[in-house]
């Protein structure tokens, strides 16, 4: 006769993989955040900005990027469009 397991012997809990069609098909999906993003024409700018703040961790190491992005959202009309104001 073995030994039971004590309460204090925790298995670890381990997610089942899923299918990496699955996976992919999620990932090529764009959600709400995306479309909104790809429909102001700047998502290259906004990918861009993003990016810096994630590496520097610092939104003034970010001015260029920022400047870039404030330029196209101007250029695509989405200032008048979502009625922002320059501060």
């Amino acid at each position: 006769m073995g030994a039971e397991p004590s309460k204090d012997d925790k298995q670890p809990t381990v997610e089942q993989p899923r299918p990496a069609a699955a996976a992919e098909e999620e990932e090529d999906e764009p959600d709400e955040w995306d479309k909104r993003i790809f429909s102001t024409g700047c998502a290259e700018e906004n990918a861009k900005l993003t990016d810096c703040y994630y590496e520097k961790k610092d939104w003034r190491q970010c001015k260029e990027e920022m400047e870039r992005f404030k330029q196209c959202w101007k250029s695509q009309g989405n200032d008048k469009r979502t009625d922002s104001k320059d501060v």
